[in-house]
């Protein structure tokens, strides 16, 4: 059947060798459709961001655009503007059945924090055929805030798939039938799309603005830094704000949306024609996301935006943004949510778990 992979079936290609590491894969890194992968003890900054390119090694790039190498195992900063690559503790072997994509962790993008895994021979970022046999390597580029990083912190995370799993709009409409996907009526063209919420009830504040001089945040502490030393509240009194060329935004969607178990979901940016802006770095949505059994669910979809070349104005229920649905090949025994740390289940306006929360 094709589908994502859930949860149980990536526990039986770490078992079959499909999925290696250099130290064992621990429980907490296995989530209801994807596996979070984690660091290795060296950094290598480099000149600029690239692809192995077909038939060429991640290996022979660094060698031609490497700087120089840091060592991770005591802990060391990433430095805001600057650009890495880290050889990841996991690696493939793939059934030629199998292909698999990735995505930075919702904290990660919440972070600002550019991350996309390249493999050898790779001609795209976060995507690998089937069949894939090799290394992974993080490349890594903070562009708000400075980070310190440490061996097996898991920045990424990879899903693997068999065939095609994405449902069309005629699927989508028949799922929504009979599992509400968005509180309303959904706006599906290929896929469901999701709008800006600039009105939030009983308060001005409708996102968060980084600023550009800040301290570093260090990746292992939890609700640990103030939100002002690294953020302006971005408020509006008339469902409107202009957006910065050049900054970074963090807002919610207007719509609550339902990920059912036997489905999971990527975000992915709107036509660039709507405007000069980019939303959602992150985008990977879990089986059980904003769901309950019972109905009457959803979680906002917190939009990770950045504006291009030009100011923009950016209104209330403007669209920006899409979600592909993927069929499972079965349910996951893990749902987001339910019985795991889900950080962001039910969230509304919030920043990455690394800050207070009041």
């Amino acid at each position: 059947m094709s589908g994502v992979i859930p949860n149980q079936q990536i526990s039986a290609m770490i078992d079959g060798g499909a999925i290696q590491a250099i130290a064992p894969v621990t429980p907490q890194q296995i989530q209801p459709a994807s596996l979070d992968l984690r660091l290795g003890t060296v950094a290598y900054r480099v000149r600029a961001s690239f692809l192995a390119g077909a038939k060429a090694r991640v290996s022979d790039r660094l060698d031609a655009f490497g700087m120089h190498s840091v060592d991770l195992s005591e802990g060391a900063v990433l430095e805001k503007g600057c650009v890495y690559v880290v050889p990841l503790m996991e690696s493939l072997d793939l059934p030629k059945d199998i292909s698999a994509a990735a995505n930075a962790k919702s904290s990660t993008g919440r972070l600002d924090l550019l991350t996309r895994v390249i493999t050898d021979g790779g001609v795209e970022f976060d995507r690998i055929p089937a069949g894939y046999t090799g290394p992974l390597y993080a490349e890594i580029c903070p562009r708000s805030f400075s980070v310190l990083v440490r061996p097996g912190m898991r920045l990424n995370q990879i899903r693997f798939a068999q065939g095609e799993a994405r449902l069309d709009d005629a699927a989508l409409r028949v799922l929504h039938e009979k599992t509400p996907l968005v509180d309303g009526d959904p706006l599906i063209d290929d896929g469901l799309g999701f709008s800006v919420d600039l009105r939030l009830p009983g308060t001005s504040l409708v996102g968060y603005r980084a600023k550009p001089h800040t301290g570093v945040i260090d990746l292992d502490l939890i609700g640990h830094y103030s939100p002002r030393a690294y953020w302006e509240e971005v408020h509006s009194d008339d469902g409107q704000i202009i957006l910065d060329p050049g900054a970074f935004y963090i807002l919610v969607s207007r719509e609550s949306v339902t990920i059912p178990p036997d489905y999971a979901a990527e975000m992915a940016p709107f036509l660039a024609m709507v405007g000069e802006f980019r939303v959602h770095y992150a985008g990977f949505f879990d089986p059980g996301f904003g769901y309950a059994p019972a109905g009457g669910a959803g979680s906002r979809g917190v939009l990770e935006v950045r504006c291009h070349e030009a100011p923009f104005v950016l209104e209330h229920g403007q669209v920006v943004g899409r979600l592909l649905y993927e069929r499972m090949t079965e349910a996951p025994s893990l749902l987001y949510g339910q019985g795991i740390a889900s950080n962001y289940q039910g969230q509304g306006l919030k920043l990455s778990k690394h800050f207070k929360t009041a």
